[in-house]
C-alpha cells in the first residue's frame, strides 16, 4: 500500500514532468477510480495548466491555474507513470492526462482500483471535507501531544488515525514506535512529555529516511525494524538475523495483532504496559 513516503516520491515525479504543462485531454480507461463525474472532471481539467504540486499525508494534489486541485489518492496499489505512445502505456493505467507541451501522458495506475481521483476547490477544502489532520511531517511535538495526551486509547490505533495526523500507515507506525522505544499498546494518556518528544523525533526520522530512499525498503538502515518483517531479508541476506532486534541480536522480534493490524515489536526495547481494564483501553 502506498504510504506517505511513496506518495511524496510520486509527487516529486509529477512535479518534475508536469508542472508548467497544459492538459490537452483526459483519457479515462476505467471510470471506477473517479470520485468526480467524468464529464465534470474533463471540463475541469482540459485547457488548465498545472502550476505546482503538494501533498497531505497520503493525498497528492496537482495544482491548477484556476486555484483548484486534482486530488490523487492511491488506495492499496496505486502508482504514477508516464509514457508517450499508447502501446507503451503501463499496465492497469486507469486514467491518463495528455500533456500538451511535452507530448507525455501522465498515467494513474491502479491494479486493484481502490484509488480515487477527484477535483477539489483547494487542498485546504479537501482537508476540511475529509477531516484530515496535519501532515505527519509537519505536525509539531506539542501538537502531537495535545491531540493524544488525553486519549485513553491504544497508541497504535491513535497514530493510524488520519484525523489525528495524516500519512502514518501500518509499517510506519511499527517503525516509529520501535525507534521511540514505546509499546504499541500503551495508552495515549500514559505517555510522558519526554516520550512524546521521542515519538515526534521518531516520526521525522522514519519518514525522512524513507523519502530519502524513495521508499525502497531494502536500502533502509540495518537498525530499522522493517527488516524484521517476514518479507524482507535484505539487511541480512541468506540468514534469519533480520528477525532479531538490531539493538539486541539475541532478542526475537515478536509479531501479533493490535487493533486488528499485524504488529511487530521488540519485547526488550518496547516493554509491555501494565494491564488496564478493557473498558478503559477501549475508551478515548
Amino acid at each position: 500500500m502506498p504510504e506517505l513516503p511513496e506518495v511524496e516520491t510520486y509527487r516529486r515525479f509529477i512535479d518534475e514532468i508536469a508542472v508548467g504543462q497544459t492538459i490537452a485531454a483526459v483519457q479515462v480507461n476505467d471510470a471506477h477510480v473517479l470520485a468526480t463525474p467524468e464529464d465534470q472532471l474533463r471540463a475541469g481539467l482540459v485547457g488548465r495548466t498545472i502550476t505546482g504540486t503538494s501533498r497531505l499525508g497520503k493525498n497528492c494534489f496537482v495544482e491548477l491555474d484556476n486555484g483548484q486541485v486534482l486530488v490523487l489518492h492511491f488506495g492499496m496499489t496505486g502508482d504514477i507513470g508516464a509514457y508517450r505512445d499508447e502501446p507503451d502505456a503501463p499496465r492497469f493505467t486507469r486514467v491518463a492526462l495528455h500533456l500538451d507541451d511535452s507530448g507525455l501522458r501522465l498515467a494513474f495506475i491502479d491494479p486493484r482500483k481502490f484509488g480515487r481521483i477527484r477535483l477539489a476547490e483547494s487542498a485546504a477544502a479537501h482537508q476540511a471535507a475529509k477531516k484530515i489532520g496535519p501532515d505527519a511531517l509537519a505536525i509539531t511535538a506539542a501538537e502531537l501531544q495535545a491531540k493524544i495526551s488525553r486519549r485513553k486509547t491504544l497508541l497504535k490505533p491513535l497514530l493510524l488515525d488520519q484525523g489525528i495526523t495524516a500519512g502514518l500507515g501500518n509499517w510506519i507506525v511499527d517503525e516509529v514506535l520501535f525507534q521511540a522505544k514505546i509499546h504499541p499498546e500503551r495508552l495515549g494518556a500514559s505517555l510522558s512529555s519526554t516520550e512524546f518528544k521521542a515519538l515526534h523525533a521518531a516520526i521525522q526520522l522514519v519518514l525522512t529516511t524513507a523519502i530519502a530512499h524513495e521508499a525502497n525498503y531494502k536500502y533502509f538502515p540495518k537498525r530499522f525494524l522493517i527488516h524484521a518483517r517476514e518479507w524482507d531479508d535484505s539487511a541480512t541476506p541468506g540468514s534469519d538475523a533480520h528477525t532479531f532486534c538490531p539493538r539486541h541480536p539475541k532478542v526475537k522480534i515478536e509479531k501479533y495483532y493490535v487493533g486488528g493490524r499485524a504488529t511487530y515489536l521488540c519485547p526488550k526495547c518496547q516493554p509491555a504496559p501494565a494491564l488496564v481494564p478493557a473498558a478503559q483501553a477501549a475508551g478515548g
